[in-house]
Order: C-alpha cells, then sequence, then structure tokens
C-alpha cells in the first residue's frame, strides 16, 4: 500500500429501522492501513462485546451485530479508524429503534366482584404510543361522561359498580396510524356474585344412643355456584359412616349426623364460598342425653366412724339424684335428713354425696342410687359394709358335763372382718391340735372347744379370745360337773277309766346341769310287787297308763332322766281304777244313701270297761206302730238301714250292749226324699248322639221284625219260616226246672254302671242271754217286736216261691239310672 494513502472509514448502512426484538449487524470498512477500528454506542461509550451487542473485527473490517433490539438501542454509533499516524477517521450510521403493538400480559378472562368497579386491563405498547379503542357486543364503547363504561387513559376500561348484566367478552383494539399498524385482543370478563346462604331451620333436638339421626340443610346461590363444606369445633367435617355429606339439586347442601351421641352435641357451622367471597351460618344440635351414673362404689366404713358414699351421674339435661335404702326403703333426696340425724345428703352439678355419721350395724347393706331427668332415669346400687370389733353372741357360758362324757363348748362371734379364735386355759393357750382330753374345732363364726373331762381339774375356766384389725374381745365360760336331775312332784291321777289313766306331773326343779331327756313312770297293782315302766315321749309331763284291770288300785312313782343318769322318784300316789259298768249312749250322725238306703253313723263312746259286743238299731215311720230291728256289730261304725220308703219321716232308737248290759238309748230322725218322675223328656233330653243313634237302630230292628213276622204268616216265607222248618225237624223237650230266687236287693250305681250292689243275707249271729248264757235268736232287720206268722207263697208245683220285689228306675240329668227295690208287702 502507498505511504501516502489517505485513510477513510465507510459503513455499509447509513440509516436503518429496526422493531424492538429483532436483530441487525452493520460492517464498518476502512481505506488505508488503520491500526485499529473501535465503534461507539450513542452514548459516546467504545462498545465491548457482549452477548448481545457483539463485535468482530478482521483486518480492515470490523462487524456490529445487535440482538434483540430494545428501546435503548436507538441512536448514532460511531466506526472510528486508527492509523499509525495517529490519524483518525469515522462513519457513522443512524439506528431508529420502533415499538410494534404489543399487547403484554392482557388475561381473559378477568374476574370481578358484583358491585365494584371493574377496571378491565388492556397493556398495549408502541412507538409511536398507540391509539386503543374498546368494543362490547359488536359497538364501540364511547366516552360519554355518564356512561358507566369509560377508558382510562391508561387504555383500561373501567366499568362502574359491575353486576352480572355487565358479563360478556370486551375488545380492545390499538393503531398505530404511522405504520397503519392494527392489532387486539378479546378478553372475557366475568362477574362473580357473592354466596347466599339460608338456613331452613337452625336448631335441633336428639337424644343420645337411641341410633337417631339429624339433619342440617343449607341453601346456597351465588356465581360461581358456592362451594358448602360444614365446620364443628375450628375443623372441617368430613364425610364418614358418622358424617354423611350430601349436595342436591337447587344449591342445597345436607349434613346428616347418624347414631347421635353426646358428643355430638353442639354448634355445626355451614360455609358457602365462591371467589366473590364467602359466607357463613351456625346451626345448633341439642342432645339429650339419658342419666348415666357414671360413679359409684362399694365402701366400707368401721362401725361408729363415719361413712361417704358418692353417686355421680351425666346426662342431658343434667339429672337429679335420690338415694334409696334398702333395708328399709327410705329415700333420701338433696338437702334431706333422717331422723335420727345421722343421714345427709348434700349434692350439685350431678353429684351427690351421702353421708351417715356414728355408723351401726343396721346401716349394713345396698344403697340404691338413682338419676332422674325428664328424658328418662338410671339407677345403680352399691353396698356398704361395715367393719366392727367381734361381738360375742351368746350368753350361755355355763357348761355341765361329768368325767368320762365329752362337751362341746361353743364360742360364737359374730365380726368383719372374720376374727381369729383362741382359747386358754389358767393363762395358757390350748394348742389347735388340741391336748389328751381337749380338741377345737373351727369354723367361720365359731370356735368349739371339746373337753373331755377326766378328773377335778378339767372342770372350772376357759377363757375365748377373737381377734380382728378393730379389736379384741374375751369371753369366759365355765365348765361344771353335772348331777342327776331332782325329783319331780305334784303327781296327778286324771282321766282314770276302767283300763286306763292320765299322769301328769311338774318337772323338777333342777336338771342337774344336763338337759332332762325323758321321764319314766313306774306302776303296779298294790297286790305285786313288780314294778311296770313307761318311759314319755320326749319331755312331756303327761304319761298315758293303759291296759289297767277295772275296779283295781295301783301305785304310780315318776323319775326324771338326763345324760348324767336317773334321778330320785317322786312321791309314790295311789288310785284306783274304775268298775265295769253298762256302755254310754251312742253317738250318731246320719248321712244320705244311695236309693231308699240310709247310712247311719256309729260313732265310738265310752264302753263301759268292755267291748261293745253289738248295736240294737230300731227304726219306723211316724205312721207305723211296730219297730223294724237291725243288729249291728260293736266293731262297725255304721248301720245301714234298707229298703226304705220315699217321702217318708223314720225315727230311729239305738242302744249300744256289752257283756255288762245295755246302755240308755239314743233317739235319732230322719226324712227321706220323695220319688223320683220317670218321664220321656227327661228320659231322652240327656241322651246324647251315640244314644240316639242307638234308638234309631232299634226302631230300625223293630221294623224289620214286624215285617218277617207279617210275611211268615201271609206268605209263609221269610227268616222266621227258615227257623220253624228246623226247629220242627226235631223233637223238642220243654222239661225245666224252676230258680230259686236269691234274697237281696239291687240298685244301680249313681254314676251309671250297670253292676248291682247286692247285700246278701247270711246266717243269724246267735248272741248268748247274758242271764243264763243260753243261745238267743238275733232279730233281724225285718223282724217286728212281735213278729207274726208268715205263709210262704207257694208255686202250681208245689215249691216255696218268693214274690219278686218291683224294680224303679230314676234317671238323672248326668244320663245315670238309679234303680232300688220297692218293699214286698204280704
Amino acid at each position: 500500500m502507498d505511504e501516502g494513502a489517505v485513510l477513510q472509514v465507510s459503513i455499509s448502512l447509513s440509516k436503518v429501522e429496526l422493531s424492538v426484538g429483532e436483530s441487525k449487524f452493520f460492517t464498518c470498512t476502512a481505506i488505508g492501513e488503520p491500526v485499529s477500528l473501535n465503534w461507539f454506542n450513542p452514548q459516546g461509550e467504545r462498545i465491548i462485546s457482549n452477548q448481545r451487542v457483539v463485535l468482530h473485527t478482521e483486518g480492515v473490517r470490523s462487524r456490529l451485530t445487535i440482538y434483540n433490539a430494545i428501546i435503548e438501542d436507538a441512536g448514532i454509533y460511531r466506526c472510528q479508524a486508527v492509523d499509525a499516524k495517529g490519524q483518525t477517521q469515522e462513519a457513522t450510521v443512524v439506528l431508529e429503534i420502533y415499538q410494534k403493538l404489543t399487547f403484554r400480559e392482557v388475561q381473559s378472562p378477568q374476574e370481578f366482584r358484583q358491585g365494584e368497579d371493574a377496571e378491565v386491563v388492556c397493556d398495549v405498547i408502541s412507538s409511536p404510543v398507540p391509539a386503543v379503542s374498546w368494543f362490547y357486543k359488536g359497538r364501540e364503547i364511547s366516552s360519554d361522561p355518564n356512561n358507566r363504561l369509560q377508558v382510562l387513559a391508561n387504555n383500561n376500561l373501567q366499568i362502574l359498580q359491575v353486576t352480572k348484566a355487565d358479563e360478556g367478552v370486551y375488545r380492545c383494539e390499538a393503531r398505530v396510524e404511522a405504520r397503519g399498524e392494527i392489532d387486539f385482543r378479546d378478553i372475557a370478563v366475568v362477574v362473580n356474585v357473592p354466596p347466599v346462604l339460608s338456613v331452613p331451620q337452625q336448631s335441633f333436638n336428639a337424644t343420645a344412643d337411641y341410633q337417631e339421626s339429624v339433619t342440617f340443610t343449607c341453601i346456597t346461590s351465588g356465581s360461581p355456584q358456592p362451594e358448602v363444606t360444614w365446620h364443628r369445633r375450628g375443623q372441617q367435617v368430613e364425610g364418614s359412616k358418622l358424617y354423611i355429606l350430601n349436595t342436591l339439586e337447587g344449591g342445597r347442601s345436607t349434613l346428616t349426623i347418624q347414631n347421635i351421641r353426646q358428643d355430638d352435641g353442639g354448634p355445626y357451622t355451614c360455609r358457602a364460598s365462591n371467589k366473590a367471597g364467602i359466607q357463613e351460618s351456625e346451626l345448633f344440635l341439642k342432645v339429650f342425653v339419658q342419666p348415666h351414673i357414671t360413679q359409684l362404689r362399694n365402701v366400707t366404713a368401721v362401725e361408729g366412724s363415719a361413712a361417704m358414699i358418692s353417686c355421680t351421674a351425666e346426662g342431658e339435661p343434667l339429672p337429679e339424684i335420690s338415694w334409696r335404702r334398702a333395708s328399709d326403703g327410705q329415700s333420701f333426696s338433696d338437702g334431706d335428713k333422717s331422723q335420727d340425724g345421722r343421714v345427709e345428703v348434700r349434692g350439685r352439678h350431678g353429684k351427690s354425696m351421702l353421708t351417715i355419721s356414728g355408723v351401726r350395724l343396721t346401716d349394713w347393706g345396698r344403697f340404691d342410687c338413682e338419676a332422674q331427668s325428664r328424658i328418662g332415669g338410671h339407677q345403680k346400687s352399691m353396698f356398704l359394709d361395715i367393719e366392727y370389733a367381734p361381738k360375742f353372741q351368746t350368753n350361755h357360758t355355763i357348761f355341765y358335763s361329768w368325767e368320762g362324757n365329752p362337751v362341746n363348748i361353743s364360742c360364737d362371734v359374730r365380726s368383719n372382718p372374720p376374727a381369729t379364735m383362741l382359747w386358754r386355759r389358767d393363762r395358757f393357750t390350748i394348742s389347735d391340735q388340741g391336748t389328751s382330753n381337749t380338741r377345737i374345732h373351727t369354723a367361720e363364726g365359731r370356735s368349739l372347744l371339746e373337753v373331755t373331762p377326766m378328773s377335778d381339774r378339767d372342770f372350772g375356766r376357759y377363757n375365748c379370745t377373737a381377734r380382728n384389725n378393730i379389736g379384741t374381745r374375751y369371753q369366759e365360760f365355765i365348765l361344771a360337773q353335772a348331777d342327776v336331775p331332782s325329783n319331780p312332784y305334784s303327781v296327778r291321777l286324771t282321766s282314770v277309766s276302767q283300763r286306763t289313766a292320765m299322769v301328769t306331773f311338774m318337772k323338777p326343779d333342777s336338771h342337774g346341769g344336763v338337759p332332762i331327756s325323758h321321764y319314766i313312770v313306774n306302776y303296779r297293782d298294790v297286790s305285786s310287787q313288780e314294778w311296770r315302766v313307761v318311759k314319755s315321749f320326749g319331755v312331756q309331763t303327761t304319761v298315758l297308763l293303759t291296759s289297767l284291770e277295772p275296779n283295781t288300785t295301783y301305785e304310780v312313782k315318776v323319775a326324771a332322766v338326763n345324760g348324767k343318769g336317773q334321778g330320785d322318784y317322786s312321791h309314790t300316789e295311789t288310785f284306783q281304777t274304775l268298775p265295769i259298768r253298762e256302755p254310754s249312749p251312742p253317738t250318731v250322725h246320719g248321712q244320705r244313701g244311695v236309693g231308699k238306703a240310709y247310712r247311719l253313723g256309729l260313732v265310738k263312746q265310752d264302753d263301759g270297761g268292755m267291748p261293745i259286743v253289738e248295736y240294737i238299731v230300731k227304726y219306723k215311720t211316724d205312721k207305723e206302730e211296730q219297730w223294724m230291728t237291725k243288729l249291728v256289730p260293736g266293731a262297725n261304725d255304721y248301720a245301714l238301714l234298707q229298703p226304705l220308703q220315699w217321702n217318708t219321716r223314720y225315727n230311729v232308737e239305738i242302744t249300744a250292749r256289752n257283756v255288762k248290759g245295755l246302755s240308755e238309748p239314743t233317739f235319732f230322725q230322719f226324712l227321706m226324699p220323695q220319688k223320683p218322675d220317670i218321664t220321656a223328656d227327661s228320659l231322652f233330653s240327656g241322651l246324647g248322639l251315640g244314644a240316639v243313634v242307638g234308638l234309631g237302630l232299634a226302631g230300625l230292628l223293630v221294623f224289620l221284625v214286624v215285617v218277617d213276622v207279617s210275611c211268615f204268616f201271609l206268605r209263609q216265607c221269610g227268616l222266621l219260616m227258615c227257623i220253624t222248618r228246623k226247629l220242627c225237624s226235631k223233637k223238642t223237650a220243654t222239661s225245666g226246672k224252676s230258680k230259686e230266687l236269691e234274697e237281696g236287693k239291687a240298685a244301680y250305681l249313681g254314676d251309671g254302671s250297670k253292676e248291682p250292689i247286692v247285700e246278701m243275707r247270711t246266717e243269724e249271729e246267735r248272741i248268748t242271754n247274758p242271764e243264763d248264757g243260753s243261745p238267743m235268736n238275733e232279730p233281724n232287720e225285718t223282724t217286728p217286736l212281735t213278729e207274726p206268722e208268715k205263709l210262704p207263697l207257694k208255686e202250681e208245683n208245689g215249691k216255696e216261691a218268693l214274690k219278686p220285689d218291683l224294680i224303679e228306675i230314676k234317671v238323672h240329668s248326668d244320663n245315670s239310672i238309679h234303680t232300688s227295690q220297692e218293699d214286698s208287702k204280704a
């Protein structure tokens, strides 16, 4: 290159328009021999390469590249060349940067709350500044000051007190007149309406533990549709088996609480929320809870101290608590006191305290606590146990025995807790294993000391000691030597008869220390040397002497017997039995018999010292002069009079006889009932279906017999004709003997049985004449006092025959039939 060459610099472009965000490069060329080429920005600062502005120099060329141009990059850029002589030359390029229409972060939709002043944002930039217009439903929004819709200086659209009617799509349109550039954005405006919440029912009642359920309901409206949540105690209620959440049409939301328990009571909050806001409403669940006693314990108190019994109950509403003492049924409520002032009740807030001062053993037992409210009641029981020192249960402290005879000394103790017992003798403790002549048998509340006295030293004092944690008690027993009883006294003889006598006496003044087991009575005939002995029944002080001889003098004495032995005899008493005499008059009672019979009961009476041989029973009607006589053995207790006449009064005379003679007679009267009538109505009225069918069959059989007989006589045919022909072919024997009739009477039983009761007459009893011992005929029941001569009826064949008695039938309403024979009169 020539040394004299002039340095020149040129840039490929002299003026450039660049849009923001675009990239551009410029080339600077130097002519001559430059030593350096540098670029300077519009601020005059030498440009140093970075990520967005890059320089690339090679020899006489240098390239400036600007990436993603920004508004600040605008201005005049200079390219300067320097040669070796220090001469400089430069060239410039003008960079003009403009902003295209750009919408920055324009959101759609844009949401606003109803009633507020909404500002719809449309952030658009350009250079030069764009002109912005707004359109709604195809029409440009005017700038009328009275219009609710105004375009603001920042190009945003303002809607005063926006409503749901303002919802829709709004267009924001921007123009750059210099470049003819235009762009727009459609923005959806959404107006959110805050929730509106209503509750049909705010308060609910329910009873716990009855499987009940309650449903809360909230009705909501708003835009967007509010979300409903339920809250309790600051926590959101989640759906479960117990809490069921449902959303229904019409904005209805429900919360169902199932199997309500006491803990479910209280306030619940229904909360409706959307983008426009939150609204809440409180609902209240009142849970009634049946009274329940939660605390009641058994109490143990020491006799004489104070006992405090506490009963705690819960429920809604809070129950009232009362007490009942089971021993006497007395009840106590809050503030009550017993008559003796020992029992008092105080309570508040579901807790009651029953206090017993000066506890007695009679306070022992069950106490019932009852919690009551208008919802219901609950009762529990506790037991008041009373601890007390041992108490001896008997005052029997003296025991009797004798050498070789074991005796049980009983120490009976009542205590709580159970006492331990031990025996002492002369300050020495008797071992539980016993000694050679003592043994100890222990049971709950009792200790038996079995002592077998072997000498006088074993008699004396024994001590029983009972001890528990409440106290110690002692009781002393005395073992004394027993003796035989003293003699009975005041021996008396009563109810003396021919064969028996009753001995009565007074018990001895002393039983010898051992209970009397029985008495012995010695008696004898004064003419005999041998005593007979009768033992009393237990300790009864009356003894009956039997099998005595009549009209005889006896001696009697009495002695008492106990475990030690027999005591002394009483003073000897003498008595004489009665002589034999005639019997006392008989005692009788009447009893209606069956049919035409009458049963006369005979009561045993004084037989006069000898057995009654027989009773002589005479009877007749009021109209008859002649007595009928019946002899009844003395061992019998009744006489049966039959046959008798209907509707007739009878007089009876009864006399008892022993070997000594006859008693005074006893007189008796009775009236026989009327004769029963038999009618067809009465006969058939009581028949059942079976009897009616039987009668029908019998009638049919009679009809067939009549038809057969008619055929026999009129046409010589039929069953009867056949029988006759067979019979006629044989020789018929007609001889027969008449049967003797048995004497007796038959009567059908009242219960319908058809077996007759037959009284058979046997051979006459023979008795002895008391005067001479000769045999004597006994009159029978039909023998008059002066018996007339009767001739027997004769049959044609010369045999004696009796006139048959007439049979009478009585039909009762129970279908039973009674028959009896009337008297036959000669």
